[in-house]
């Protein structure tokens, strides 16, 4: 039996003048697992994840957290339905802490007069939260008081994973999490993506590379020309056929039904 659906979108459409990004686009993403997305240049895939994480509001189609209709107009709107989006290039604030970075836009007060009226933060509290977040996740980080901007590329992104992993309820989506990172430091981010799987939030992956696609996705979402082509399990198919897929070279008609998920 298959796992709960945790997000969906059926029949998407989102048109940019005379350009049809999306055409009657599906989703279904499942409760713990890590969902692949992948696609050629202009397949739709960054598309489909804009509204999904609410950086677009789709000309037609409906979206679903949970069974229920969700309407997005803005990104905090996915954002207060505890979807939290990775983008590659790496919305940290160099010259603040891990901890101040880790709460950014949503700092903690202290209670009471000092909170409420002086304002005044509770940097106390942030900095305990972040460093058991992080002993969650198991990121190996000196201090939590270090800035960012003395981080390598590897753990900087493993500090935005983190703080998408602290605060989404439902989903973490990924924007090509280690495009710009080397293979040390790209194997560090795909092992944290586990390990927030693991945690029990389903992650959405979009990627390009390959590789990292087979070795840590459930099932591969493949877009294709604005829709879905198909939806492969990486255990079934080869790397080679997943590419042929994508490219138009195997039409989805021609995959064997066992390599389908």
């Amino acid at each position: 039996m298959s796992a709960a659906l945790v997000m969906q979108a059926k029949g998407l459409v989102k048109r940019y003048g005379q350009v049809t990004a999306i055409a009657g686009a599906d989703f279904e993403l499942r409760a713990g697992e890590i969902l692949a997305v992948i696609g050629d240049n202009g397949a739709g895939k960054s598309s489909l994840i804009k509204c999904l994480s609410g950086a677009t509001v789709p000309d037609e189609g409906e979206i679903l957290l949970d069974g229920q209709t969700v309407h997005f107009k803005t990104p905090i709107d996915a954002r207060r339905a505890g979807i939290e989006t990775v983008y590659q290039d790496l919305a940290v604030a160099p010259a603040m802490s891990i901890s101040e970075n880790l709460f950014l836009g949503r700092e903690l007060r202290r209670p009471g007069f000092l909170g409420t009226v002086l304002r005044m933060l509770d940097k106390k509290r942030m900095l305990d939260e972040s460093i058991a977040r992080m002993q969650d996740l198991k990121v190996g980080i000196r201090s939590m008081t270090q800035a960012v901007e003395t981080l390598s590329g590897g753990q900087r992104q493993c500090v935005a994973v983190a703080r998408a992993a602290a605060f989404a309820r439902h989903v973490v989506i990924m924007d090509e999490p280690t495009a710009a990172l080397g293979v040390k430091e790209g194997n560090m981010v795909l092992e944290l993506i586990r390990r927030v799987r693991d945690q029990g939030l389903p992650v959405v992956l979009i990627s390009h590379n390959m590789p990292h696609v087979f070795e840590v996705a459930d099932r591969i979402h493949v877009a294709r020309l604005g829709k879905r082509a198909a939806v492969l399990n990486p255990k079934k198919i080869s790397m080679s056929d997943t590419v042929a897929v994508m490219t138009g070279a195997m039409p989805a008609e021609s995959i064997p039904a066992e390599c389908l998920a």
